[in-house]
């Protein structure tokens, strides 16, 4: 083994110094391509023609989505915007900042329409409309899930005034990396819950409105097996978001690593792919950080990205 390794180290020096040269740039390339994740886009575009159009007649494929307002700065916001939702009642969205912890009501153009402090929360990551003028909010380090009825009057909503669930898993030390994202099936009354990373989890909670009522008969399901299609399973990809699509029975999840949107039906099986790269989906920039989903009655797609910028994405007729 030695003899053969100074044998090939003794011709190295006879290899012409072009090769050398196109060998050192392909690594660079390599190396780049990795640093950008730009393997990733690749993969992604080559799954996507894998895919395929949207079948006709679906009434939701993410390939259809086009953005018509992009990059636009909330007022008054300065970081930290996080988790979205669409309050279908009062037809506006509610978001979370998580430092300092705050609910904010949006208008579906991104202009804010109230804010709430909110003491004693602790890293406020997620955000839902559960129907019946009920919110849910979610507590990243604690995994903590918080019921809220949507406030009535200014002021500020105090932690120890709400009723909450608190899951531990896979989290004993209370680190950064529990309940990244949050939405919810009214139909079916079912919450799901996605860890960004480390571990890469999906969770499924039954039961949870109804027993707020007093029909305790909570049920939990470990769906991260809905995950491992393509690059989910790979642990290549953090997720910062997730959306329910009550039509298509379909999750929606936003990873902010790779910018990158995928629709995933009940088995876990990839729908559709949408990129959130420059010249995608008509953005002319990256989306920098995408941080919340939620979905209107009309199907348009909401988004807010860290530090603090809104986008609204529509189907193309």
């Amino acid at each position: 083994m030695i003899a053969t390794a100074k044998g090939l180290l003794g011709r190295l020096p006879t290899i012409r110094p072009r090769i050398w040269i196109s060998l050192l740039l392909g690594l660079l390339l390599v190396q780049q391509v990795h640093d950008r994740h730009l393997d990733e886009r690749l993969y992604f575009w080559a799954k996507s023609l894998w895919l395929g159009a949207c079948a006709k007649g679906l009434d939701f494929c993410l390939p259809d989505y086009e953005v018509r307002l992009e990059a636009l700065p909330v007022v008054g916001v300065r970081n930290n915007l996080s988790g979205l939702t669409y309050d279908s009642t009062r037809k506006h969205l509610w978001a979370v900042i998580n430092n300092p912890e705050e609910l904010i009501a949006l208008s579906t153009g991104g202009e804010v329409l109230a804010r709430y402090p909110l003491h004693g929360f602790k890293d406020v990551e997620g955000v839902a409309y559960l129907g019946g003028d009920l919110l849910l909010l979610t507590e990243e380090r604690d995994q903590a899930l918080v019921a809220v009825p949507v406030p009535g009057a200014p002021g500020a909503l105090k932690r120890r005034d709400y009723r909450s669930l608190t899951l531990g898993f896979d989290n004993p030390d209370g680190d950064n990396r529990g309940f990244e994202g949050v939405a919810y099936d009214r139909g079916g009354d079912r919450l799901f819950v996605v860890t960004e990373h480390s571990p890469l989890k999906l969770y499924e909670i039954r039961g949870f409105k109804a027993s707020l009522a007093g029909d305790f008969n909570l049920r939990v399901l470990d769906r991260s097996d809905w995950l491992n299609d393509g690059f989910f399973g790979t642990g290549g990809t953090a997720l910062a978001s997730l959306e329910y699509d009550e039509d298509s029975d379909h999750l929606i999840l936003l990873s902010d690593e790779s910018r990158l949107l995928a629709e995933v039906d009940g088995q876990g099986d990839t729908v559709s792919l949408r990129s959130l790269w420059r010249n995608s989906a008509g953005l002319k920039e990256n989306v920098p950080q995408g941080e919340g989903l939620a979905l209107d009655e009309k199907g348009r797609l909401y988004m807010i990205s860290e530090p603090n910028l809104f986008y609204v994405f529509e189907r193309e007729d």
